[in-house]
């Protein structure tokens, strides 16, 4: 009974930390786009939007999967480098975001928000999946 009671523990620490980051992942991709993100995705439908959110939190996922697999049952540990790698995939991926945007033409931020599918913003998701994997396979 008590490794139940510790599992939903660590289930619920590591699901905090989580949606958390997946929090910060959305305001960082709101920080980027013009307008308003939810209202671009859930109002506007637009898709350019929601392919690159997808692929912020999908890479979230990934890299706090790998961090917590790795955390060799210790709790305390398991959560500080859960929270500072997605921490870090965060911000390699808001990196990758800019330095896509400065060496391609136009504003990538505007493009986001415009309702015609652009191919700019899936090269930006896939460079937001490879930080991922990349960090992914540098922790374990």
């Amino acid at each position: 009974m008590s490794d139940l009671l510790n599992g939903l523990i660590g289930t619920l620490a590591y699901g905090a930390v989580g949606l958390v980051l997946m929090a910060l992942g959305f305001v960082l991709v709101d920080v980027a786009t013009p307008g308003k993100l939810r209202d671009l995705i859930w109002v506007e439908h637009n898709r350019n939007a929601a392919v690159l959110l997808c692929s912020g939190l999908f890479g979230i996922g990934v890299i706090l999967t790998t961090a917590i697999v790795i955390s060799d049952d210790n709790l305390a540990v398991g959560l500080v480098n859960t929270g500072i790698y997605g921490i870090l995939g965060l911000a390699l991926m808001s990196l990758s975001f800019v330095v896509i945007d400065a060496a391609t033409p136009g504003k990538l931020g505007e493009v986001l928000a415009t309702t015609e599918r652009h191919p700019g913003v899936w090269v930006s998701a896939t460079a937001h999946v490879v930080v991922s994997v990349i960090i992914a396979a540098a922790i374990s």
